[in-house]
């Protein structure tokens, strides 16, 4: 069973710092691309950022420069890495991969 487990998430003022996990299971996960999505309040899904296989990345350009996607295939887990909050971060943040979610992990920033 495919199980993905997002953490990391908090309260942090603007200018922060945050790292957000996505512990996976139930499938091959150093081949498969790995996606993390976010969603504000009262708004859509946001893409945030991917990665392939191979370790290339991808961001939106609302992220790019700040945030940074890496992966451990021992650990079967994926990591955001968000640098230089603001408050227009904050949302729930969802890993995913061809259609299979977390929960997600709630990150506010605010002063």
């Amino acid at each position: 069973q495919v199980q993905l487990v997002e953490s990391g998430g908090g309260l942090v003022q603007p200018g922060g710092s945050l790292r957000l996990s996505c512990a996976t299971s139930g499938f091959t996960f150093s081949t498969t691309p790995m996606t993390w999505v976010r969603q504000a309040p009262g708004k859509g899904l946001e893409w945030v950022s991917h990665i392939t296989r191979d370790g290339d990345t991808g961001y939106a350009d609302s992220v790019k420069g700040r945030f940074t996607i890496s992966r451990d295939n021992d650990m079967k887990t994926v990591y955001l890495d968000m640098n230089n909050l603001t408050p227009e971060d904050s949302a729930i943040y969802y890993c995913n991969f061809r259609g299979n979610w977390g929960r997600g992990t709630q990150v506010t920033v605010s002063s």
